[in-house]
């Protein structure tokens, strides 16, 4: 598998609450060797418009969209156009919009869904709330705005993470994660890792500061994405692999501030079958789940929402004989305590039919 280090969620000048041109964005990126961007400004696809979308100069920029009413966020690609509709429609149902997205020919994620918000700096909340949704291909499991703004309960400690923010960051939230395998256990459900950076400029007593400027985050959560072929330089070509592979699951989400997740693998065979991330596996009497990391970590296994299997260490193997699904929690140490980082997504486990 190729092994290509992404971006999720960002907002650019386009946004009616962005301030960074896509070429600084784009320059961010490339010093932080990050491989693809999905650009999701608010109702808006004007980077497409303007020349932004393919390979700039080793960056792979794909132009989204974020359908954004007051809840219910949703993180479009695929389609051509933006639709546009939570200006036009704030009170549109979600399940209008994700139908919509699909009927052009595009899928969707749902964006932080159990974001928060902060009462210290007066930070609304943007949940999702509308669970009983259909035809969406997956959601957001761990964002960087969430889990950062998790952290600011004082204004020590919100400094103190705003100067070191891989330091505050806590994962995923258990809430997330807790329904994003319930769901999986009927369905397949993309996870994926965002970033929903504006690199907003707010003022504090008679200080002004940006939250954040994008070279400062680029090298925090990714979604990696696992290819069986290189991408090609060709962006059209690319830009397809880079969306089926989201689409189908071959992706994990990883911290990369301390250690680079790139190089692991998770695989699970048997004498004539082998899965990776994202596929199903039909189950004869046993198969064979190998996991590989590039540095020692407190490694998790997970099976329907459970812990199934932990050790400390680089390498797991594990004998599997029931069905399920599948995924993958690592934790590394770093400035004297384990922090997040891998999470993967499911293989889905099925009972063999016989004949």
């Amino acid at each position: 598998m190729n092994d290509y280090t992404g971006v999720i969620h960002l907002h650019s000048l386009y946004s009616y609450d962005g301030r960074t041109p896509v070429a600084e964005i784009l320059n961010a990126a490339r010093a932080r060797k990050v491989d693809f961007l999905l650009l999701t400004d608010h109702s808006t696809m004007k980077a497409r418009e303007d020349g932004f979308e393919g390979w700039n100069d080793g960056v792979l920029l794909i132009a989204g969209e974020e359908i954004a009413p007051r809840f219910n966020h949703y993180l479009a690609f695929g389609h051509k156009e933006a639709l546009d509709c939570a200006e036009k429609d704030p009170d549109l149902p979600p399940q209008a919009y994700i139908d919509r997205v699909s009927e052009r020919g595009g899928f969707g994620f749902i964006a932080h869904p159990d974001h928060k918000g902060t009462r210290l700096f007066h930070v609304k909340h943007y949940p999702w709330l509308e669970w009983s949704v259909t035809g969406y291909t997956g959601l957001g499991i761990w964002d960087f705005m969430t889990d950062w703004q998790n952290s600011l309960t004082g204004y020590l400690r919100a400094i103190a993470s705003y100067i070191w923010p891989a330091f505050f960051l806590r994962g995923p939230c258990p809430e997330t994660l807790k329904r994003w395998d319930a769901l999986a256990m009927s369905r397949h459900v993309v996870g994926i890792g965002e970033l929903d950076n504006h690199d907003t400029l707010q003022r504090v007593g008679g200080w002004t500061f940006s939250v954040f400027p994008f070279h400062r985050v680029f090298h925090l959560i990714h979604t990696h994405i696992l290819t069986e072929q290189p991408l090609s330089g060709d962006s059209e070509k690319d830009i397809d692999t880079v969306l089926a592979a989201l689409r189908q699951g071959r992706c994990y989400v990883s911290l990369d501030y301390f250690k680079q997740a790139a190089g692991f693998t998770m695989t699970l065979r048997d004498n004539t079958t082998e899965a990776a991330i994202g596929d199903h596996f039909a189950l004869g009497d046993t198969a064979v789940l190998q996991i590989s990391l590039p540095h020692k970590a407190k490694i998790r296994l997970m099976r329907n929402g459970n812990a199934f299997q932990e050790i400390l260490g680089s390498n797991m193997t594990a004998t599997i004989d029931q069905p399920g699904v599948y995924r993958m929690e690592a934790c590394l140490k770093a400035g004297g305590r384990y922090r997040p980082w891998i999470f993967t997504n499911h293989i889905y486990v099925d009972r063999q039919k016989n004949g």
